[in-house]
């Protein structure tokens, strides 16, 4: 008898363990597991609210080979080491830094391009005729080059990382601006131009801090539509892109990294440029900001110019006129 119960015993502990085994087994595989949901989220850090919170260190501005001389300034190829992705790892962006002549100390005004085709790029592309003016008018200007441009090191292989680096690169170039020994130590301003426009509104947004703004054409729609909207130019017709959308969409929420859902943090008097003939970016699009913005109180001069294309052309002067006035009637 104690020999059957034995047996019986003996069958239904391997019976039990068979079914612990099963189930620890298909744990992980179970929609209610909670560590069976959670998903590596790298991108998360490049949220507008989540660069507001974190640290973003400055760094060392280093004034490299001379690239102009100008009777009224001198320009100049720069590089700075920083970390892209907010880690220890460190990578080399180049840009370009003119620098007006005299032993005085400057203004500086820091600027941000738009879009340029890499395999036509060079040094400063897309900021040097502006930025030649101002210089001549005794401001520092300087352009950073991007992850991927001029002298810079790669960019990130995730086309949205990529995308969210040039943020951080702009806050370390603005942390980073009193390490230029010609600075007059309180003077900082910004100037964006279509994309560009669209790093400056995030910066403003990201920092809350009083860097007056000029912006010309400025890509201001939501985030992902104000990249969607140009993907009939790529190669592909867009495919690559949307499939990557895609896979972003899976673990982020696109409005966290979407300008037009943090306008209310901008502190800065702003002037908005907008050509009417503008084919890159609709004036619908800076008619809508503008709007927006005066809801929120926002101190902002809206000019549009009549005929004027995404450069501004003809306009070019009486743009980068205005723009200089701006600047001078909110110096220290």
């Amino acid at each position: 008898m104690r020999s059957v119960v034995y047996y019986f015993l003996v069958a239904v502990v391997f019976i039990l363990i068979g079914w612990f085994a099963n189930t620890a087994y298909n744990l992980p595989r179970s929609s209610n597991n909670p560590i069976a949901q959670i998903k590596p989220t790298p991108l998360a850090k490049y949220s507008i609210e989540n660069l507001a919170k974190g640290e973003v260190k400055s760094s060392e501005i280093t004034i490299g080979k001379v690239l102009k001389i100008d009777p009224k300034f001198t320009s100049y190829e720069f590089s700075m080491k920083f970390s892209p992705d907010l880690s220890e790892n460190l990578k080399t962006v180049s840009g370009l830094i003119n620098i007006p002549e005299g032993n005085g100390k400057f203004p500086i005004i820091v600027m941000f391009r738009g879009y340029v085709d890499p395999k036509d790029y060079f040094i400063g592309n897309g900021t040097t005729h502006a930025a030649e003016y101002f210089a001549s008018n005794g401001f520092i200007t300087i352009a950073p080059d991007f992850l991927g441009y001029g002298d810079s090191d790669k960019e990130a292989e995730d086309v949205f990382e990529s995308r969210f680096q040039t943020h951080v690169t702009a806050l370390t170039v603005l942390k980073s601006i009193p390490s230029i020994k010609q600075f007059d130590g309180k003077n900082i301003f910004i100037w964006g131009h279509s994309n560009g426009g669209q790093i400056a509104l995030t910066t403003l947004e990201v920092t809350g801090a009083n860097y007056p703004t000029v912006l010309w054409a400025p890509v201001s729609k939501p985030f992902p539509y104000s990249i969607l909207y140009y993907t009939d130019d790529a190669s592909d017709g867009g495919k690559f892109l949307r499939h990557e959308l895609s896979n972003f969409e899976n673990d982020y929420d696109t409005d966290s990294y979407s300008l037009v859902k943090f306008l209310d943090k901008i502190k800065a008097p702003i002037q908005l440029n907008q050509g009417t003939f503008d084919s890159a970016v609709p004036v619908a699009w800076s008619n809508q900001l503008s709007k927006d913005l005066l809801e929120l109180k926002v101190d902002l001069n809206y000019i549009k110019y009549p005929g004027a294309d995404h450069n501004m052309s003809p306009s070019w002067n009486q743009a980068v006129g205005n723009t200089l006035d701006f600047y001078k009637k909110h110096i220290q």
